[in-house]
C-alpha cells in the first residue's frame, strides 16, 4: 500500500520586478530566497554572507557579572564547575567552556548528570557533593533557568550559581549570581534561538575577549575559532533555527569540523565512515549526533564528554569504538521499542489527536525516540513514557500544529517537572497523576487540533522541470547552506515525469530512474518502498537536488520526499 500522501504547499511564484532587483542571482535562487522571507539585496547579501550577523556578547543580559565573577574566581583559585545536560547540545556546551576555563588557567571541572539515576537538569544532591569537594562557582549549560529550588539550595549552600541556558524560562527568573538566557524578557540580544552550546560560547567569547584586553595566568588561551567546531555539532543537533547567529557559526563551525585537530572527533567521523571534507549540517544531525547521543541514552554522557576532549589518540579509537557500539544497540532497542508502542497505539491513531502510551519496559534513554517516530508515521503529537516505581519519565515530540510545551504547561500542577520546546519536551510526573495527565493532554489537544485535516504539509519552494536541474543549480544552492531546522532545504516539484524503472532497496526504500524526455535521473525515495507494485507510469514528483559520492565519484541525485500519480484528482491543487 502506498504511503499516506502529503500536502504540496507550492510558494507562488515570485513577481518579475522582484526578480529584478538580484541581477546577480539565478532567478531559482531568488524565488527560494524570497520564500524564505528575503526580498531585498541588503537582506540576500546578509543571509549569503552570515559572519556579520554574529552579535557582541556583551550584549546579553548576565555576561558581564558572569565574566567579572569568573575572573575573580580564576585569579583566587577557586574550584568552578561546569553543569551540563546530557544530550549532544549539553555535552558539547560542556566540553566548550571547560575547555576555555582550563586554558584561561582555571581550576574548571565537568558535571554531567545521569540520565536515569538524577534526571534532566540540576539536582540538589548533586550541588551538594559539589560543595563538598570545594567548589565555589556552577555554571550551568544547556539547563537551570527553570530549576527555581535547585539554584535556590546552591545559593543557600554558599554557591555562585551562573546559569547559561537557551530554555524559555519560567515567569520567575531563578535566584542565581547571574542568568544569562536570551530568552529572559529583559536581555535584548538579537537573537533569541541560540542553542545552549551557542549561549555557552557566548560566555566564551566574552571571557576571551576581556583575556586579550587583561591576560589572566594563561598567557595562551584557547581561540575562539577553535570552539566552533562543538558549536556546530551541539547547534545541528538540538534542531534550533539555523538562522540568522545559529547559520553564521554553523557555517563556520562546519569548515572548522572538516578539519578538527581533535582527536575525539577525527575517530567519531572515522567510525561513521564519513569523508571529513564532505561533512556538512546532514552529517551532524544524522550520523555524529546520533552517536554522541548514544552515550546519554544508554550509558553515561560522560563517554561522549570525554571522547570530545581527550588529547590522546588511542583513547579517542577506543572511545569511539564504544560510541559505535552502543548506537548500534540504541538503533536496536528503538526498532524494537517503537514496534511495542506502535502496537498499542495503532487502532486509535487515525482518531486521537494525540498518542499517549507508557510502558515500564520503555528505556528513559529511548522514550524520546519513540515519541519521534510515532510523529513521523502517523502525524499526530506523540508522547512516550517509562512508568517508574512510585515516578515515571515521558518524552513529547509534536507537529506544527501543537505546541507540546505549552500543553504541558497547562498540566504543571500534574507534574514533578517540565520543560522543553514547542516541538520538544520531557516532564517527570508521579505515578497517581498519570492517568489525569493523559486525560488533560488528550482534551487539551482535541479542542486545538482535528485528527480528519492531520496531514504532513511539503513546503515546495518552486515548479520546475526536471531539465532544470543541473550542476550550476547545485553550486547556487550550496551558497544557501547549512541546511536544517529554519533553513530547510529547497524541494522542487516536476509534473508528468515517466519512470522509466524502479526497483527495491533495502527493505524499504524506493530506487527510481526517471526521466522528462529531455534528461534522465537517478532518484531515490527513503522509506517509500510500498509504492513498489502501484507505482504509474508518469507521476508528479517533489525532490530535493543532491550531490552524493560513490567510489571517488560525485553525481547528482534526486532526493524524493513525495510522489503523486499524474493527475491524480483531489490532491493536485496549488495548495494540496
Amino acid at each position: 500500500m502506498p504511503p499516506k500522501p502529503k500536502r504540496w504547499q507550492i510558494a507562488p511564484r515570485v513577481a518579475p520586478s522582484i526578480i529584478a532587483r538580484f541581477s546577480n542571482l539565478p532567478p531559482l535562487i531568488v524565488q527560494i530566497l524570497y520564500n524564505r522571507g528575503i526580498t531585498t539585496p541588503e537582506q540576500a547579501a546578509a543571509f549569503l554572507t552570515p559572519d556579520a550577523l554574529i552579535g557582541n556578547p556583551f550584549q546579553m543580559c548576565g555576561v558581564n557579572e558572569a565574566v567579572e565573577r569568573v575572573r575573580r574566581a580564576i585569579r583566587a583559585g577557586e574550584a568552578i564547575a561546569v553543569y551540563g545536560d546530557f544530550d549532544t547540545d549539553g555535552v558539547t556546551a560542556t566540553a566548550l567552556l571547560v575547555q576555555v576555563l582550563r586554558s584561561l588557567g582555571a581550576h574548571a571541572k565537568p558535571y554531567i548528570p545521569h540520565r536515569v539515576d538524577e534526571g534532566y537538569g540540576l539536582n540538589c544532591e548533586a550541588l551538594q557533593q559539589l560543595k563538598d569537594d570545594g567548589v565555589r562557582v556552577v555554571i550551568t549549560v544547556d539547563c537551570g533557568v527553570r530549576s527555581l529550588d535547585e539554584v535556590a539550595f546552591g545559593t543557600r549552600l554558599g554557591l555562585d550559581m551562573i546559569i547559561t541556558d537557551h530554555h524559555a524560562p519560567t515567569e520567575t527568573l531563578p535566584d542565581a549570581f547571574a542568568v544569562i538566557d536570551p530568552k529572559q524578557p529583559q536581555c535584548k540580544y538579537p537573537t533569541k534561538d541560540l542553542s545552549g552550546v551557542g549561549v555557552a560560547f557566548k560566555l566564551a567569547q566574552a571571557l576571551l575577549r576581556v583575556n586579550a584586553r587583561v591576560p589572566l595566568k594563561n598567557p595562551s588561551p584557547v581561540s575562539e575559532d577553535a570552539l566552533l567546531d562543538l558549536v556546530a555539532l551541539g547547534t545541528v543537533a538540538d534542531l534550533v533555527p539555523l538562522t540568522a547567529e545559529n547559520r553564521a557559526l554553523v557555517q563556520r563551525g562546519i569548515a572548522r569540523l572538516r578539519a578538527s585537530e581533535r582527536p575525539g572527533i577525527q575517530a567519531l567521523i572515522r567510525h561513521a565512515a564519513l569523508k571529513p571534507e564532505l561533512i556538512d549540517a546532514g552529517h551532524i544531525g544524522f550520523t555524529l549526533a546520533p552517536r554522541l547521543n548514544a552515550a546519554g541514552r544508554l550509558e553515561h554522557a560522560l563517554m561522549a564528554y570525554d571522547l570530545l576532549t581527550t588529547i590522546y589518540p588511542d583513547e579517542a579509537e577506543a572511545l569511539a569504538q564504544k560510541l559505535e557500539e552502543t548506537n548500534r544497540e540504541r538503533q536496536r532497542l528503538t526498532s524494537d521499542l517503537t514496534t511495542r508502542a506502535r502496537e498499542r497505539v495503532a487502532a486509535r491513531a487515525e482518531t486521537d489527536a494525540l498518542l499517549f502510551v507508557t510502558d515500564p519496559e520503555f528505556l528513559e534513554g529511548i522514550v524520546g525516540l519513540i515519541a519521534s517516530r510515532l510523529v513521523d508515521e502517523f502525524y499526530r503529537p506523540a508522547i512516550a513514557v517509562h512508568r517508574g516505581e512510585t515516578e515515571s519519565r515521558g518524552s513529547a515530540r509534536s507537529i506544527n500544529e501543537f505546541n507540546i510545551v505549552a500543553a504541558l504547561d497547562a498540566c504543571r500542577d500534574l507534574l514533578v517537572r517540565h520543560g522543553g520546546h514547542a516541538m520538544a519536551a520531557g516532564f517527570t510526573v508521579r505515578n497517581e497523576n498519570l492517568p489525569a495527565l493523559e486525560e488533560r493532554l488528550r482534551e487539551i489537544a482535541a479542542r486545538q487540533l482535528s485528527p480528519a485535516e492531520l496531514a504532513p504539509t511539503l513546503a515546495v519552494d518552486a515548479e520546475v522541470a526536471l531539465s532544470e536541474m543541473n550542476w550550476a543549480l547545485q553550486k547556487s544552492l550550496e551558497q544557501l547552506a547549512p541546511f536544517g531546522y529554519g533553513n530547510r532545504e529547497p524541494i522542487f516539484v516536476s509534473r508528468n515525469v515517466l519512470v522509466r524503472e524502479a526497483r527495491l532497496v533495502g527493505t524499504e526504500h524506493l530506487k527510481l530512474i526517471l526521466s522528462d524526455g529531455q534528461v534522465v535521473w537517478d532518484a531515490i525515495a527513503f522509506r517509500q518502498g510500498s509504492w513498489l507494485g502501484s507505482l504509474p507510469q508518469r507521476i508528479d514528483v517533489a525532490y530535493q537536488l543532491d550531490a552524493r559520492t560513490w567510489n571517488g565519484e560525485t553525481r547528482l541525485q534526486l532526493n524524493v520526499k513525495d510522489l503523486r500519480p499524474t493527475n491524480d484528482e483531489g490532491r493536485m491543487t496549488k495548495d494540496g
